[in-house]
């Protein structure tokens, strides 16, 4: 989110050096992510640490906290699990507070993933989609049910974005593909053929990877994980819809070096594309008629929403 939260920082400093103890020298807010209801602060400590505080309005879910540690003591090494706070984070008024070692480097989305990095990406999804979890973890992941919310979200926030006077022009434009989209992705949940379930972090775009250089890649963002088929987490490498650098031939070649072979499910591919894309839409038109949201924000929201919008309505759009 790129809006500070109405939080004196004070307050939250001390908050974090209390529950973390450690002796917090400076706090900045990182205009990061497009999550709605989540905040991001570089922390640093008087001892020379670094780090990632995660601030979220609401409860984290018990699997973003449980999972990274779970995956880290498996070996995965990429895996970014926030400090032990006795599995839920701490309790900061409406907000939950999670703190993670601070990685330099920044994300993959505008850089792209080295020749190695690809062969890391693949390695780690393929060691990722070969873990059992433990009972515990297993417990609190959800699993995939091929429903989703976000066709019945669009139809009602449609009817405020015709009406809307930041988003009038851009639904008279880009209204009818948006429903068209909709019932896409009603036909192809009622087609696919579920496959079998592992572990998905299920946004690990190269914006969720982070690494300094062609350095080691560190895996974040892992809030909403689901026992899905393998495809849940696919999507992101075999579509050219996230990142600036996407997936080619060659890289696809890396890749597999990485993962091994793997027979896609093309109809399973086909509806979490364009189910992500429907996703983003209804968030993103949420986001843009709160009323709460800042000029600065609306105009980054709409940005993307238009980007999305532009591929969907192409003739061309094949999911």
């Amino acid at each position: 989110m790129i809006d500070k939260p109405d939080i004196d920082e004070r307050m939250l400093a001390a908050e974090v050096a209390a529950a973390w103890s450690v002796d917090v020298t400076h706090l900045a807010f990182m205009p990061v992510g497009l999550d709605g209801h989540a905040w991001a602060y570089r922390v640093e400590t008087s001892d020379g640490g670094r780090y990632f505080l995660k601030v979220r309005r609401g409860d984290f879910t018990p699997a973003a906290v449980l999972l990274p540690s779970f995956l880290r003591a498996q070996g995965l090494r990429q895996v970014v699990a926030p400090l032990d706070h006795g599995g839920a984070g701490r309790g900061y008024g409406d907000y939950r507070l999670l703190l993670y070692p601070f990685h330099d480097g920044g994300s993959l989305w505008g850089r792209g993933l080295t020749d190695r990095q690809w062969i890391e990406y693949g390695e780690f999804l393929g060691r990722l989609h070969r873990v059992t979890p433990s009972a515990e973890v297993a417990a609190v992941l959800p699993a995939e049910t091929y429903r989703s919310s976000a066709g019945e979200r669009l139809r009602t926030l449609g009817g405020q974005a015709a009406t809307s006077e930041v988003l009038g022009a851009f639904w008279k434009r880009y209204g009818d593909a948006l429903h068209r989209l909709a019932e896409t992705v009603d036909d192809l949940a009622s087609r696919v053929t579920p496959g079998q379930h592992v572990i998905c972090h299920a946004d690990i775009h190269p914006g969720n990877l982070i690494a300094d250089g062609d350095g080691p890649l560190h895996v974040v963002d892992w809030d909403a994980p689901i026992l899905a088929p393998r495809e849940r987490d696919l999507m992101f490498v075999y579509s050219a819809d996230f990142g600036d650098h996407p997936v080619d031939r060659r890289r696809a070649e890396l890749f597999r070096a990485g993962y091994g072979a793997v027979e896609l499910d093309r109809a399973l591919l086909s509806y979490y594309r364009s189910e992500r894309h429907l996703d983003d839409v209804a968030v993103f038109l949420g986001s843009i008629l709160d009323p709460g949201a800042s000029a600065e924000s609306r105009a980054n929201d709409l940005h993307w929403l238009t980007r999305i919008a532009d591929a969907v309505a192409d003739p061309g759009y094949r999911p």
